[in-house]
């Protein structure tokens, strides 16, 4: 499968009917079988597979220490995230927002969100995933975060930054609960529905840069008064559907014995979309509060 990510593709797990697919069969306590995107390479021998003229009954290889673990997705999102967060405070505390400095300020954190969509985008086409590469996109887009939220909470909202990150661990709770709870069925017709709608979520708000480029302003209005919390809250929504496919990535890799450095590649995908999340929100907050 590809991408569960709204920004890019990157290799996934296949499903059909809420149910990934895999040739082998899967770890004990694992979903049902179908197709394995692992069976094709020599990582992707299942420990509780039959092997190819082995005695059903007889002695069964030993499970591979390497396959991904919760442990291993939770470790590497939390190196990812802390990044994140880390180079967001030194980016607020060294990269000023007062008169002087804006324009400057502004600028870095633009370069270093350019700077990170490229290394997302390079990852993205990696056959493995890079740890440098992850961290590094995590380190540019911390940089951005930090100097566009300290920006906000200076001239528009002050205190929006902590209710943004309480509203982004709210949603992930949340969706983290449903998931578990299976209110919330990932099936080929979810991942098609929610990757056709961020589409063109991005392409309207393509336009919108676009014209606000070339027109100055808000462009098309998608990002600003009640089209713009209109627009925020189908972010976040679309954010939470990405969160629900990220999960149901993670629990694939775990069930069918995927190889231990898939685990960079799930935290890589929560990053961004827990980024995606917060910067909706961070906007949402932003325009209620500056009008009140």
């Amino acid at each position: 499968m590809r991408s569960s990510n709204p920004v890019f593709s990157r290799r996934g797990f296949s499903r059909d009917n809420g149910r990934a697919g895999f040739t082998a069969a899967p770890q004990a306590g694992g979903p049902a079988v179908g197709t394995n995107p692992y069976a094709t390479n020599p990582y992707a021998t299942n420990p509780y597979a039959p092997q190819q003229g082995a005695q059903v009954g007889g002695p069964q290889a030993p499970p591979r220490a390497d396959v991904m673990t919760i442990d291993d997705v939770v470790t590497r999102t939390a190196m990812t995230l802390g990044t994140v967060v880390l180079t967001a405070v030194l980016a607020w505390v060294l990269l000023p927002v007062d008169e002087a400095n804006l324009g400057k300020s502004y600028g870095i954190a633009i370069g270093a969100a350019l700077v990170a969509f490229v290394l997302a985008m390079v990852q993205s086409f990696k056959r493995t995933p890079v740890p440098a590469v992850i961290l590094a996109y995590a380190a540019f887009e911390g940089v951005f975060l930090g100097v566009i939220s300290n920006a906000v909470s200076t001239y528009i909202a002050p205190g929006v930054v902590i209710q943004a990150v309480l509203g982004t661990m709210a949603v992930f709770a949340g969706v983290l609960i449903a998931y578990r709870a299976r209110w919330i069925r990932v099936t080929r017709r979810f991942y098609g529905f929610v990757m056709a709608a961020a589409m063109g979520f991005l392409i309207l708000m393509a336009a919108n840069a676009l014209f606000s480029l070339f027109g100055g302003g808000d462009g098309l209005g998608f990002r600003s008064g009640g089209l713009g919390i209109l627009f925020g809250v189908i972010g976040i929504i679309l954010g939470a559907c990405f969160l629900a496919l990220d999960f149901k990535q993670v629990e694939d890799g775990v069930a069918y014995g995927a190889p231990r450095e898939e685990s960079w590649l799930a935290a890589f995908g929560l990053t961004v979309t827990l980024v995606w999340i917060y910067t909706e929100m961070l906007r949402i907050l932003s325009i209620l509060q500056g009008n009140d």
